[in-house]
């Protein structure tokens, strides 16, 4: 009996945080919210610069150019970009991954937003560390963009190759709808921890050091990364139950590496960084490249 109960409970939360239903709900949610915090944002800015309120010894760049309350909406959006990672994981393993370099490069869009306000204009333009970090975050997001572009066309050619469904690809797809639901409420337990604990700390705090743009961009995603790789590695274990074919095993550890190449540059500052968030999702792109090319090739000597 409480087997059968705890069955209904769980099949009734995988309904419920896998529905198309509640995706397209949540849409809207997060758009009226990244609005208002937008909104509200620029209203504290405005109340700032005529003194209405005071943010005691507080003089970061978030609160004193407007161009920095871009980054409160950003925030928002890249919630709802972590739902789709976990919406897709059932459905397939490419978007997942694809999903998970979309929201670093939403990161690194939303890290020049803040940069935007620290600019400092020079004809030695080279010779002021912020307008050099500014640059290479515009190239990197270019580059990023063109990868995650080649990324999903490598992704589409392989749609035309449907897989058969077999009783292990069965199971394997429960195995991914059990980690997509246990994932949600996990995520949501961090999200509040992280900015609790942030925000507590913010408030609290004398030096404000927590609210440097390296703290405030590692807030809950450097957590989040480290339980992606745990569930990457999960996958990939439990992908040998599935197949044992030696391009579908070396595609999918590449993944896991990408995704602790993601991780990784969280630690990282500056140009270290924006290296390693390129070398991470340049490195799953030319994965799932070798991956489709031996696919061919299996295909052409069967025929």
């Amino acid at each position: 009996m409480p087997k059968t109960k705890l069955s209904k409970y769980y099949s009734q939360l995988n309904s419920f945080v896998l529905s198309e239903s509640l995706k397209e709900k949540l849409e809207k949610v997060i758009v009226i919210t990244a609005i208002l915090s937008f909104l509200i944002h620029l209203a504290i800015i405005g109340l700032i610069d005529f003194d209405l309120i005071d943010f005691g010894g507080y003089d970061g760049n978030l609160i004193i150019s407007p161009i920095s309350a871009i980054y409160t909406p950003f925030s928002i959006i890249l919630i709802y970009e972590v739902y789709l990672l976990v919406f897709y994981l059932p459905k397939s393993i490419t978007i997942y991954i694809g999903k998970q370099y979309e929201i670093i490069t939403l990161i690194l869009i939303r890290k020049i937003f803040y940069d935007l306000s620290n600019l400092q204009f020079s004809s030695d333009w080279f010779s002021i560390e912020a307008d050099i970090q500014f640059t290479i975050d515009l190239v990197s997001t270019l580059i990023l963009f063109f990868l995650i572009f080649q990324f999903y066309r490598l992704n589409s050619k392989n749609k035309a190759e449907k897989e058969k469904i077999t009783t292990k690809t069965k199971s394997h797809i429960q195995v991914k709808k059990v980690f997509a639901t246990v994932l949600v409420p996990a995520i949501v337990v961090l999200a509040l921890f992280s900015f609790g604990s942030w925000f507590y700390d913010t408030l609290t705090g004398t030096d404000y050091s927590s609210t440097s743009i390296k703290t405030v961009n590692t807030i809950f995603f450097d957590d989040f990364f480290t339980v992606l790789i745990l569930i990457d590695v999960l996958l990939l274990l439990f992908s040998f139950l599935q197949t044992e074919e030696f391009s579908r095993v070396i595609r999918n550890s590449g993944f896991v590496i990408s995704t602790i190449l993601i991780k990784l540059s969280f630690s990282a500052d500056n140009i270290i960084n924006t290296i390693l968030i390129i070398v991470a999702v340049s490195f799953g792109v030319l994965i799932l490249y070798i991956y489709n090319q031996y696919f061919k090739l299996n295909k052409t000597l069967k025929a």
